[in-house]
């Protein structure tokens, strides 16, 4: 077993993006999440009794050199300020705060060009109550950083025709100086976060080793909070709930009853698969079934459409949520004609390939909805063509085959037919707008990490939104009220809205992030940045510039490969969405 590291994690070791950020990173390649606004209360003055502190600690005599905008006139400020307190609750209640130079007080939001930037909350002064739980102190709080082996044979095979080469310590410098940016600009109350890198000792699916590296950082580490895990394994998040520590984007993702069932402990930043599929079902009801196969090769597009399900058998999970597929789509009248798992194994893929094409071509499938990972497209693409099969390819609940990046790696002449889900946001030039643009303005420089910035920065952000909205007091239950109680961040085009809790979106309590999606095709000639800003050809078309859904609210029409509206990227962002200007603290 590796020993966990308070520097790199990993020397000069290449990495890639999966190896850390297997749980999140089909959220984003590029864009940051925007949980700016994420708490504020839900807005209002009601606080949960977990969420302040009931006693001195989080009470302060009320600054008064800067009032607060909008405060009424001639007011009498209280004798002291209950923390946390937001901006629009200090408007509200006509609380005179010194908010500093860190508040733009003009929008009431951190002085950072950031179109999401959070809310300010009042400078606290005063006592923090000090130990308010494991990995809490007076002066700190404890973060643990998950980082893969950087020899994972899985990981590898998964990333080879990627190529990124950040390393274990320029992702380590990138984090610390992404902590430097949250710390400077949002209230933590009188606490620093201090990150510890720690690398897993097994490969991303070795549930043992997962569980006895969740067990050492419970007990030697003793952190508030671990920050990712292994990519394909939920042994990791499941030992540190049983050893009461919480994690965020820790594991993949799972069903609604294991997060209820591990409360408050595991949370994560991506929607989940049985709530991507809610999306996926109700695209295919609303613009596919009942169609001919439009967007299929020339000896289909004047054929009816006949479904086929092509998906990754990894776990049981994958087999009931393929369960659940096959039974909203035979209650829409279109049945699945043919169904083939497969599993991601070097050894075998290529032959499940050529057993799986010969079997939707066989069955007369028009439409291989495909729910999988990134790589297998590559086989199954590569064979439909030698087997002159070209049929519409839809893209299901899938981890990173939105992605420019790896869509290029697949057979053209069959992905020219493909197109969905997903639940990235529209991009943006990175230099304008998002993770890189704002570390350089923060910083003055490039980021070491410059291929992977967009897959770090989501943990941070969202640790320090909802810290933010804790307050003083913060304990797992504390985190857990901020983190309901926060109301749906802002709808938008370049980024996805994020809510967790009680929203009525969902069937059960939702501990997962995204809960809106939008559609893509894909464009074999448009030239742009892939995800890692690269440059090549092919680019994925944002339906519609890119706007999103919430579930029920999908249309009936269907646009894909419609060029009308659809965006591959947007040189500046779209209306109301570009970050405000500051000056950059690196001069």
């Amino acid at each position: 077993m590796q020993p966990a590291s308070a520097g790199d994690g990993g020397g000069d070791k290449k990495s890639t993006a999966l190896k850390r950020y297997g749980p999140i990173v089909a959220i984003l390649a590029v864009v940051a999440i925007g949980v700016g606004a994420l708490v504020a209360s839900g807005g209002d003055d009601k606080k949960s009794a977990d969420s302040v502190p009931s006693s001195p600690p989080g009470t302060s005599p009320a600054a008064g050199s800067t009032p607060t905008s909008g405060a009424p006139a001639g007011s009498t400020p209280p004798a002291s300020i209950t923390f946390p307190l937001s901006f629009s609750q200090a408007k509200k209640q006509g609380i005179t705060v010194d908010w500093g130079k860190r508040c733009d007080t003009t929008v009431g939001r951190v002085a950072v060009p950031d179109f999401f930037a959070a809310e300010c909350y009042a400078p606290f002064t005063g006592d923090n109550g000090g130990a308010t739980a494991t990995g809490v102190t007076k002066d700190e709080i404890t973060i643990v950083y998950y980082q893969g082996i950087a020899s994972d044979p899985i990981i590898s095979y998964i990333t080879d025709a990627v190529k990124v080469t950040d390393t274990n310590a320029q992702q380590a410098e990138t984090m610390q100086s992404i902590i430097d940016y949250y710390q400077t600009y949002y209230e933590t109350y009188g606490r620093k976060v201090k990150v510890i890198p720690f690398e897993g000792s097994g490969i991303a699916n070795d549930e043992t080793a997962a569980r006895a590296d969740a067990v050492r950082i419970a007990k030697d580490i003793k952190p508030f909070m671990v920050w990712g895990g292994p990519a394909l394994t939920s042994a990791f998040g499941d030992e540190l709930a049983a050893n009461k520590v919480m994690c965020l984007a820790c594991t993949p993702g799972q069903p609604p009853d294991w997060y209820v069932k591990r409360d408050p402990y595991v949370w994560g930043i991506a929607s989940g698969a049985e709530q991507a599929q809610v999306h996926v079902l109700e695209m295919i009801k609303k613009q596919l079934i009942g169609k001919n196969a439009t967007h299929a090769g020339d000896e289909f597009v004047n054929t009816p459409r006949k479904f086929g399900s092509l998906f990754i058998e990894s776990s049981a999970t994958s087999k009931i949520l393929n369960d659940g597929l096959q039974k909203g789509m035979a209650d829409a009248g279109a049945p699945f004609a043919e169904t083939v798992s497969y599993a991601l194994d070097p050894g075998t893929i290529q032959q499940t390939a050529s057993q799986a094409i010969a079997k939707f071509k066989a069955a007369g499938v028009t439409t291989v909805v495909f729910d999988g990972d990134p790589v297998a497209p590559r086989e199954f693409t590569k064979e439909a063509t030698a087997q002159g099969y070209f049929p519409e390819w839809v893209i299901g609940v899938s981890a990173l085959v939105d992605l420019n990046a790896f869509a290029r790696t697949y057979d053209q002449a069959q992905w020219k037919h493909a197109f969905g889900y997903t639940s990235l946001a529209a991009r943006v030039t990175p230099e304008i707008s998002g993770a890189y643009a704002q570390y350089k303005w923060f910083t003055g420089k490039e980021p070491p990490a410059k291929d992977t910035i967009g897959l770090i920065q989501p943990l941070p952000a969202v640790f320090y939104a909802v810290l933010q909205g804790v307050g003083p007091n913060l304990t797992e239950q504390s985190w857990k009220a901020a983190l309901f109680a926060g109301n749906q961040t802002r709808s938008a085009i370049t980024q996805p809205s994020l809510s967790w809790g009680d929203k009525g979106i969902w069937p059960q309590p939702d501990h997962l992030g995204i809960d809106d999606a939008t559609m893509v095709w894909w464009d074999p000639s448009a030239t742009g940045p892939d995800e890692i800003r690269k440059q090549g050809q092919g680019m994925y078309q944002f339906v519609d510039g890119g706007k999103r859904y919430m579930p029920g609210k999908w249309p009936s029409t269907d646009k894909f490969f419609d060029p009308s509206g659809a965006v591959s990227m947007y040189a500046v962002p779209p209306a109301g969405e570009a970050p405000p200007t500051y000056p950059s603290p690196a001069g």
